[in-house]
């Protein structure tokens, strides 16, 4: 669900770019990989962090629970495996024309965004202590 939130109601509520996005992702994933338990609160704070975010994901997932007519409960044993076979299924690809992809799996704060006031043409500059 959280998935599906971030790459389909996220853009139409808010001005947001794939980095983002995708950073949305891996923190999620890391909230799963590094708990035990799931608490519905916590997660919010930890991954959404934003009050107006976590507010658009409550509607979300009502509308989405409903729809699906299934329930969540607000806290429950993540299961390792299921996190593993989930976590592959996230795309954390930046994919650009059709020149180049590439992973993302670092600090968001690490990357630029911008745009070329001479071309006009989209940048990205990406900071990193080594190269390897």
């Amino acid at each position: 669900m959280t998935e599906n939130f971030i790459k389909h109601k996220m853009p139409e509520e808010f001005d947001v770019n794939r980095t983002d996005q995708i950073d949305l992702l891996n923190r999620s994933v890391d909230y799963f990989k590094t708990n035990d338990n799931f608490v519905q609160k916590e997660f919010e704070e930890e991954v959404l962090q934003d009050t107006n975010l976590i507010d658009t994901f409550h509607s979300y997932d009502e509308g989405y629970t409903h729809d699906k007519s299934i329930g969540f409960d607000e806290g429950f044993e993540i299961s390792n495996k299921a996190v593993k076979k989930q976590a592959k299924n996230f795309k954390s690809v930046l994919k650009l024309d059709k020149n180049f992809s590439i992973y993302m799996h670092g600090d968001k704060s690490l990357v630029e965004r911008g745009v070329d006031e001479t071309s006009g043409k989209k940048y990205y500059k990406f900071y990193y202590d080594d190269e390897k």
